[in-house]
Formats: C-alpha cells, structure tokens, sequence
C-alpha cells in the first residue's frame, strides 16, 4: 500500500459550490448517502470560507460512499478548523467526531525519516551509511544507503502494493519474516537508478533505528517525536488486537455494500503504516514541521530535498514526503493508506498552511478529493480547471474490460489470477461485484489511465465511463501476466 496514487480533479470545487449543504446527501447515481452528524470542531475560518469547505466534504463523501472525513485545516502556523463529517461506524450508526483517532497510513513515513535524522543529529548514523553496516546479509546492501531506503531509490521489492490485504496478511509476522522473502530477493533495478515506491524501504529503515538504538522502533518514535511534540492521541496500529480508533475501517466489492475491513496481522506494519491519530494531532505535526521545531534547520532541509538518481533525474520525492509543487505552490505531500483507512497530509510550508483530511474506506481517494478541493479556499486562489487525455484502446484495456464484464455476471477467469487474488474473490465479494456492476450496463467508454511499476509488479488504473456514474480499476500485473489485483471505485 502507498501513498496511495489517485487522480485527482481541482475543478471539483467548482462543482460542490453549487449543492446544498442538508444532513443527508445523493450520490451521482442517485444512492442516498448517510451523513450524520457533521461533528463541529474549532473553525478560524471565515464564515463562507467554513460553509464551502463543508459543502466540498459532504459532497465528496456523497459522490465517493466514503463513510466520513476528518479535517484539519493550517493557515498561520495555527490550527484554524477542525470538523468531522458522516459515520465513523455504522451498524449502529456513530457520528464522527473531530477527537477521533484514523489510521494514517503511510503518512507514518514521515515519522521514520524524522527518527533517523534525529538519530544523524546525535552522530550515532548517517543517512550515507550502507545498509550493510547494519544488515549486511539483505540483498547488495553494501551498494544501498538508509538515503535510498527513505527516498525509494534502493531497489529492494515492495511487500504490499496491493490496495486489499492479503489472506497471508490477516496472520502475524516479523520483521525478519518479511525481510528474509522481500529484501534478501534480487533488486528490482540496481540502486540508485530508478524510484519506485516500496514500504519493504521502511521496515528495513525502522529495524535499523532499533538496531542502533536498542530499542523497540514505537518507543524511538514516542520519545523523541510523539511525547516531545504533545501529539497524544498518536497509538500504535500495529498490535495484533483491538485498539481504539474510534473510526472503524471499512471496505467494499465494487460498489456493494460497506463490509469492516480485515485487520491486519500483527508485525506487518512496522515503520511503514504504523500510527492512527486524530486530523487535529497530524495537523499540529504539520506546524512542527513548518515552523522547524523538532530538527535542525539542516534536517528539514534535506526531508524537504527532492532525490536525485545517479542520472540526474528528479525523483520529485524527498526523505518520506513527495515534493511536487499544488496548484502552483511548493508543497510537501503524502497520501496514506491502511485497511479500512485513507489519508492525505498536504503541507504548504511558505504560506504556513496545511491540509489534513482522514476518511474510513479502504481503496477510495475521498481524502485527496477533499484535500485538493480545499486547497485552493485555504490559500485563496481559485480552482484549476481538470482536463485529460484518453490514449487509444489497447490489449490491456480489453482484458481489463472483459474481466470488469465477467464481474458485472458475478464470473472470473481464475487462470487469470495469482493465488492472492484468487483467494480475495470468494463468492461474496463476487456477488457483491455482481449486485452493484451490473445496474451500470455497457460503458460508454474504458481507458487506462496511468501504468508505473510497483513491487516487482506492473500497477495501472483504468476509468470507465457510464451513464449516470464513472468508475475507476486498479490492477497489478505480475511479469507473467496473472493479475494480483483488480478493484473497482468510484470516480469523480
């Protein structure tokens, strides 16, 4: 799982102003939506500028299905709205609430790389240092350095791409585990000379904090970060039990009905996806961040450095934030993805103002949705117009339209698929691909929309259009052609 990638729409904001802002919403098909409890937090915000940021969440979670939201707003280096909006459960129905604790996901990252370069200001590592210094038996570990874990530019296979977990990842696990199957096998490119986003990165980084430190990596991450910042909703997801959330995480099959997502076994998680906190706290980690408080200037400063390869080419990713610039502002940026939970954390550090958003469905881009629609109201620009390309069919494309048409009839070629994905379509998640596919009837049009490797894998998304409704797949593809993924989403 990512930093999901998702596409994202600016112009959206120019569609939500025009909506009603009632209890409940209607999605674009016409589904009633449940919004309960738009739960008021604390809002600096201008009145009108409070009443579009509402409009631009319920409408999202209204077109999405995404049960709720929870967003933090920054301008000034303060923390100036905080509101929550649908259900954090349903089944009984539970408003959510702004001091509800989300998993953040890979958001986590940051986290991680400020251990390190906290461990680099005490002189006991450096972010040069080869991995071989203290995992000398992964894979070609004396050519990769932590600075290639952090930047995703060391090669080492990603463990979990995939946008669902695994039956294998509903069991325990150890760090060991996934280091002996994923980071002792070959590299997917010599390193330093491609990016490609791996979490297997950072739970190799987060076993080398223990390393040096002797210490459990939670108890690093408390003690130097969590505790000194006052961040003390922040707990630990990955325990293996019950924890307090709040907000339950759910997922669904197409567009069937919302299900609680799988937990994952413990051990999986490690520095990778590790933390849940309430949008509030991430908020007051984005100010930390901003005014420099917790690092030296010099720390911040190579956090903040897009990496380079040994070609030259910009990676457009620093030490566990991407840095591409938003709406023509230099920002920082991670989306974030647990199951049951999505985040996206965008931080403007020039203009002092960040963007938090936390939603509860698995696989569905509601938080950039949302974070990307409110952008341009918190730095007061106007929304960029969308616009896109579709390339011409392909083989890829027929293949992925023939399985999305085998699922609107509840049927799916299972030679097409590796073991994970078999075990993921049992028959209720197929009928529940069935129920709600095949109302959509024939698409008016299907095109891929971007393909990048992931994981050893080929990771593409597809968007279909329909009448009255557009949806998107996510597939990857094993070099030997079997799908290891194939998901269906709302689309904007």
């Amino acid at each position: 799982m990512m930093g999901v990638r998702f596409s994202i729409a600016p112009a959206v904001v120019m569609v939500v102003l025009a909506l009603s802002s009632g209890a409940r919403g209607v999605a674009s098909d016409g589904a009633e939506v449940r919004q309960q409890g738009d739960a008021g937090g604390a809002s600096a915000l201008p009145a009108g500028t409070a009443e579009q940021v509402d409009r631009i969440a319920r409408h999202v979670l209204a077109a999405t299905g995404a049960p709720s939201a929870s967003i933090a707003l920054v301008k000034g280096a303060s923390v100036v709205y905080q509101r929550a909006y649908g259900l954090a459960r349903i089944e009984p129905d539970t408003p959510a609430t702004p001091a509800m604790r989300y998993a953040i996901g890979s958001v986590s990252k940051q986290f991680t790389s400020s251990a390190l370069l906290l461990l680099q200001q005490d002189g006991r590592l450096s972010l040069d240092d080869p991995v071989s210094k203290y995992l000398p038996s992964l894979t070609r570990a004396h050519e990769v350095t932590i600075r290639m874990l952090l930047t995703h530019t060391a090669g080492y296979r990603d463990y979990w791409p995939q946008d669902y977990v695994m039956l294998p990842m509903m069991q325990p696990t150890s760090t060991e585990h996934i280091l002996e199957v994923w980071a002792k096998c070959p590299l997917d490119f010599d390193p330093g000379t491609k990016w490609q986003y791996s979490n297997t990165n950072y739970v190799i980084a987060a076993r080398i904090i223990e390393i040096v430190t002797g210490r459990p990596y939670l108890e690093t991450i408390e003690g130097r970060i969590l505790r000194p910042l006052g961040l003390n909703s922040a707990i630990d997801v990955d325990t293996g039990r019950p924890i307090a959330l709040g907000a339950q995480g759910y997922t669904r099959a197409a567009f069937g009905p919302l299900r609680q997502a799988p937990r994952e076994g413990k051990g999986w998680m490690l520095g990778a996806f590790e933390l849940a906190m309430t949008a509030g706290d991430l908020a007051r980690w984005d100010i930390s961040v901003m005014d420099r408080s917790l690092l030296k200037p010099a720390s911040y400063d190579e956090m903040f450095t897009s990496a380079k390869l040994k070609d030259g080419t910009d990676t457009h990713y620093g030490l566990g934030v991407y840095t591409n610039p938003v709406d023509g502002h230099a920002a920082i940026e991670h989306t974030g993805e647990a199951s049951g939970f999505v985040s996206d954390n965008i931080v403007f550090p020039a203009e002092h103002a960040a963007v938090v958003v936390l939603t509860n469905e698995m696989a569905v881009n509601a938080a950039s949705r949302i974070g990307h629609g409110v952008v341009p109201l918190l730095l007061d620009d106007a929304a960029l117009a969308a616009s896109s390309s579709k390339p011409p069919p392909t083989q890829v494309e027929a293949q992925a339209l023939a399985i999305f048409k085998g699922l609107q009839q509840g049927r799916i070629d299972r030679s097409l698929l590796t073991p994970n994905l078999d075990g993921y379509f049992d028959q209720q998640t197929l009928d529940d691909f069935a129920s709600s596919l095949a109302p959509l009837g024939a698409p008016l049009s299907f095109h891929q929309i971007f393909e990048e490797l992931r994981g050893g894998m080929t990771f593409r998304g597809f968007k279909g259009q329909f009448a009255g409704r557009n949806v998107r797949v996510t597939t990857y593809q094993m070099p030997d052609g079997k799908l290891e993924q194939y998901l269906v989403l709302p689309s904007e």
